[in-house]
């Protein structure tokens, strides 16, 4: 069977109160097997994870490295709650170790796609989200399916940003090769292939920034399943030579 990516395109902008699954269901049957990608900004709205920079009062440090940044010190005094440490702040850049254990710019705070004056912040928990969710599908379809929470994230050598995965539920999302062997018979012992990032990836070609369609699906794809979290994706500091 071909591979498929599907877009999930909505009409009207998510609120706290709208229940994802069934807007879903108004114009898609699922199948079992299926693995529905969301994208980060429609869980936030959803989870109420959107704040008013007007309710922000920014701290002494905050407007020390918003007016050394050419940053608005609200959105600054966002990050810095968000965040563990700071890894790095250099040109206009502010790289963050998120609560959940994500490095990143910006905590993950954006202001794109939501009303002026106004930010969304990642998910309390992305893992929790997304097994809600195959929960919920699993109640009133019967279809086993996986879900990936996805977001977008810069890359340290590499321009342009790609989509990852920031939360999971009910695939394993590193397909390992260790100790099995290549073409050529030799055996591979550090070959480990992000599927979780690769399937954020691939969506995102679909889903967009501009198009209303939050939600994508891919179908024909044989994954493995598991119980596995999102912290199984992020390399230990141990193993970190950058940080």
């Amino acid at each position: 069977m071909t591979l498929q990516v599907i877009p999930v395109k909505f009409q009207k902008e998510i609120e706290s109160n709208d229940d994802l699954v069934d807007l879903i269901l108004e114009s898609f049957e699922m199948n079992d097997d299926d693995i529905l990608v969301f994208s980060q900004k429609i869980i936030s709205k959803n989870e109420d994870r959107i704040l008013s920079l007007s309710s922000v009062s920014p701290s002494l440090l905050a407007d020390g490295i918003a007016s050394s940044y050419g940053k608005d010190p609200r959105l600054v005094e966002l990050i810095l709650s968000e965040s563990k440490r700071i890894v790095r702040m250099e040109n206009g850049v502010i790289i963050v170790e998120t609560k959940h254990g994500f490095v990143c710019a910006n905590a993950g705070i954006d202001e794109s796609n939501v009303e002026d004056g106004y930010a969304t912040l990642l998910p309390n928990d992305p893992d929790r989200s997304a097994n809600l969710l195959k929960e919920k599908i699993k109640q009133k379809t019967g279809k086993n399916v996986a879900v990936i929470i996805s977001d977008t994230f810069g890359r340290p050598f590499r321009l342009g940003q790609t989509d990852i995965a920031i939360g999971i539920a009910g695939l394993e999302p590193i397909l390992d090769y260790n100790g099995k062997p290549d073409t050529f018979g030799k055996i591979m012992q550090v070959t480990a292939i992000a599927i979780a990032d690769e399937i954020c990836s691939a969506s995102e070609l679909v889903m967009g920034k501009i198009q209303k369609c939050p939600i994508a699906v891919i179908r024909n794809y044989n994954f493995n399943s598991s119980t596995a979290k999102i912290q199984e994706m992020l390399r230990s500091d141990h193993d970190d030579l950058f940080r």
